[in-house]
């Protein structure tokens, strides 16, 4: 077997403007960033309240455009983007109901844009569940403390992304 003339592979390593900026003196120590960090999160805290309201109205809009016609790929490309928001920032800010119930019906309005049908039962469900845990005897509770609801809707998830066979396959 005739071996291969290929020079040995040079490994280098590019000098980033972030690396260099890493390894210059001065900064914020670790623990300090943390502290300033959350302090931030605090702040932000006081208002959120009033976020989440204005984006469950957004949320909702995008759905009563949907009930009208299931088949509006912006109404639920905009339903989708406002749920996605309420998920990604409610456990930041210590709202896990509101994000376990946001990640719910995320993954319903991926089964729609994947084809399930529409079941406007099944997004009242979910709007229910929104309202109540945007309450403030519900706000700051985890799933865990309300397993009916949280069971019910990884039930009514799991029931709503049945997607049906395409007609003649």
């Amino acid at each position: 077997m005739k071996k291969n003339n290929y020079p040995e592979a040079k490994l280098f390593y590019a000098d980033t403007r972030f690396e260099r900026q890493a390894r210059k003196p001065g900064g914020t120590e670790r623990k300090n960033a943390i502290e300033k960090a959350q302090a931030a999160v605090d702040d932000l805290k006081v208002d959120f309240g009033v976020w989440i309201d204005e984006e469950f109205n957004i949320l909702n809009a995008a759905l009563a455009e949907l009930e009208g016609d299931p088949r509006d790929k912006g109404a639920l490309e905009r339903a989708h983007k406002s749920c996605s928001q309420l998920r990604d920032v409610g456990g930041t800010m210590g709202f896990q109901l509101v994000t376990f119930v946001a990640r719910t019906l995320c993954d319903i309005l991926d089964a729609y844009i994947g084809g399930s049908p529409y079941d406007k039962e099944v997004i009242a469900c979910h709007m229910d569940a929104f309202k109540l845990a945007r309450l403030e005897q519900y706000r700051h509770l985890q799933p865990e403390d309300v397993p009916e609801m949280t069971a019910g809707l990884l039930r009514v998830v799991e029931l709503a992304s049945i997607v049906p066979p395409e007609p003649g396959k």
